[in-house]
């Protein structure tokens, strides 16, 4: 059985392991799920997938995955991130792999639209990125069906970077209609249900689920927090990487 353990907030994670290896997906992002209820088993493969916040493992998807018990199943791991660097996300992934009990075969990092600053890896994953991704699934498949469980050497330093600053907490507009879709679906529970215009400064991680969720557009980012952030991240993010394989 092929598993996708996804933590997608909006979208683009989820898109990349869709074209790199399909299976039953069980979400990450969900905050009212018993992770510590789902056992996997040495028949399984999981692909484990993930954005990389700033050089890292999403902290909230780390604690999620922690709970599931690997089995021994056999883990290709998927990092994406929007066009500047991934630094330590891979090995850190790896290491709440093993931990978790899941034996690494595979690694692959992916391009994503970035989920704050969108013009950077605009609309990707785009087609050329699909076919890429989904060449590498072909070859991570020969390698599982052929046995080998050898786990690959990743980019990466141990230990990893420190974490960076404060998440951008996305403000509501006045034309927001309490729909209450970004409450619902919010990873950490940050977003009053009982008022939906208020948000947890504290418990937000700014995954942006929440911005991508609002029909009506009133989930925003400080134009002058998000310019700034434009700003350090153009160089960064000059011209177009590439989706890497680790065999």
């Amino acid at each position: 059985m092929v598993y996708q353990l996804l933590f997608s907030p909006t979208g683009g994670t989820a898109s990349a392991a869709d074209a790199l290896l399909a299976g039953t997906v069980l979400d990450l992002a969900d905050r009212n799920r018993d992770f510590s209820a789902v056992t996997l088993t040495a028949d399984d493969v999981a692909v484990i997938a993930v954005p990389s916040y700033g050089g890292r493992v999403p902290a909230v998807a780390a604690q999620r995955l922690a709970r599931i018990e690997g089995g021994g199943a056999r883990a290709v791991l998927l990092c994406v991130y929007g066009n500047r660097a991934y630094e330590d996300t891979l090995v850190e992934l790896a290491d709440l792999a093993e931990a978790a009990g899941f034996r690494v075969v595979a690694a692959v990092a992916a391009l994503a639209e970035h989920s704050i600053a969108r013009q950077f890896a605009a609309g990707r994953p785009d087609d050329a990125d699909k076919a890429v991704l989904a060449e590498f699934g072909a070859r991570i498949r020969a390698k599982l069906d052929a046995g080998d469980t050898i786990a690959p050497a990743l980019p990466g330093h141990r230990p990893y970077k420190p974490l960076g600053v404060r998440s951008m907490v996305p403000r509501t507009a006045k034309r927001c209609i309490e729909c209450g879709r970004c409450a619902a679906g919010c990873p950490v529970g940050a977003i009053d249900a009982a008022d939906p215009r208020r948000t947890d400064a504290d418990l937000c991680i700014g995954c942006m689920r929440c911005v991508k969720l609002c029909p009506v557009e009133a989930r925003t980012i400080d134009p002058n927090a998000l310019a700034g952030l434009e700003a350090r991240l153009a160089p960064l993010c000059a011209g177009r990487k590439e989706n890497e394989l680790f065999l």
